[in-house]
């Protein structure tokens, strides 16, 4: 089934992105800085690939207690989503550096987290930042049947629940892209004819996906497997790592999107939508924890989604700078700049709007 070509509006009357724009480059252009990370982003990304690599060398050639051995493989977890939210984010977007190269080569890094730079440029650059929270366009609301993450998807008995069970659903995203998730995508893109930037030849971008996914396993199964390990002891280390990476990136997502104060709007009968691209984002995106220093540092300023949905060809290092212009230029125009002074009020709220949404909508109405 074809998807409905969609149109935001052109109608800026009060000229908020222009305004908003003009004063961001400002702030850039008046302090001499670049847009593209800097040596605190590079410092980040050792220490993020230091969480990742280190606790599993010490697994592969120390001799290490079982409890030991399970925190550390929670440990990776942590270092793996680390990565993917501080360094491969960043890379993909063109943001970490002012160097393609150096764009290319720490955005290949998806390649050991278990994805395809591919098909993520695709569903994240192209259909998520484009088309936020607009059921049908933005795959990241779309959970299949399981969890009902929208007011326009179809209702379930079941998800009278998932305010139980979406949380431990959640580890489960990073294992869904190392089994089947990277070959569903690849063949829905390619056969939509979807790319961010240049289309790729499909016979380079299926090879591309196999020699990626065969590293992946060479790393975090085979070489395990050729020290020692037995095939149990590697699965349970393998789903103790995609887990705990899944979780926290789960969670880091919903808690930009799927809120109490974030909309969800459709387009008209003829594909258009009600405001323009930019404004689309406020209306559709939140904060969570500004004043945390720990929770922006480690979450690579995912904590700042508002900032980044606007602005995501700048390094998630500038944030906290850019994000007073923002939320000042969004009031002025009487426009909302959604947010949540801590995370764990963010995660209530995101709890409460699953259970919203789990709630029949006939009975409501």
């Amino acid at each position: 089934m074809t998807k409905q070509t969609l149109s935001f509006s052109r109608t800026d009357s009060a000229k908020f992105f222009r305004t908003l724009n003009k004063r961001v480059n400002s702030y850039f252009k008046d302090n001499n800085i670049k847009r593209t990370g800097n040596w605190r982003l590079y410092i980040k990304a050792i220490v993020m690939f230091t969480l990742l690599i280190a606790p599993l060398v010490l697994i592969l050639t120390v001799d290490l207690p079982v409890w030991v051995q399970i925190l550390f493989m929670m440990l990776v977890g942590v270092g793996m989503a680390g990565v993917g939210m501080n360094v491969m984010h960043d890379a993909n977007h063109g943001s970490f550096s002012s160097k393609k190269w150096v764009n290319k080569l720490m955005g290949s890094s998806i390649y050991i987290l278990a994805g395809n730079d591919y098909n993520w440029k695709v569903q994240h650059n192209v259909l998520h930042h484009t088309y936020t929270n607009i059921q049908g366009h933005d795959e990241d609301i779309d959970a299949g049947r399981i969890i009902r993450f929208s007011k326009h998807t179809k209702w379930l008995r079941i998800h009278k629940y998932q305010k139980y069970y979406a949380f431990f659903l959640y580890g489960l995203l990073t294992v869904n892209w190392a089994i089947t998730t990277d070959f569903k995508q690849t063949f829905q893109y390619l056969k939509r004819k979807l790319s961010y930037g240049e289309f790729p030849n499909p016979a380079s971008q299926w090879t591309k996906l196999i020699i990626g996914k065969i590293l992946y396993y060479a790393i975090w199964v085979v070489l395990p497997l050729a020290v020692g390990f037995s095939w149990w002891q590697v699965l349970i280390g393998f789903l103790i790592m995609h887990y705990t990476a899944g979780i926290i990136l789960s969670v880091i997502f919903q808690l930009a999107h799927v809120m109490p104060n974030t909309e969800m709007p459709l387009p008209d009968e003829h594909g258009n939508m009600k405001n323009t691209w930019a404004i689309h984002q406020l209306f559709t995106t939140s904060n969570f924890s500004p004043k945390s220093w720990l929770v922006e540092f480690y979450t690579g300023g995912l904590n700042r989604q508002v900032e980044h949905h606007l602005f995501s060809n700048i390094s998630h290092v500038h944030y906290r700078k850019i994000a007073k212009i923002v939320k000042e230029t969004a009031g002025e125009f009487s426009l909302p700049y959604n947010e949540y002074h801590s995370i764990w009020k963010a995660i209530a709220e995101h709890y409460n709007q699953l259970k919203a949404l789990g709630n029949n909508p006939a009975v409501q109405a």
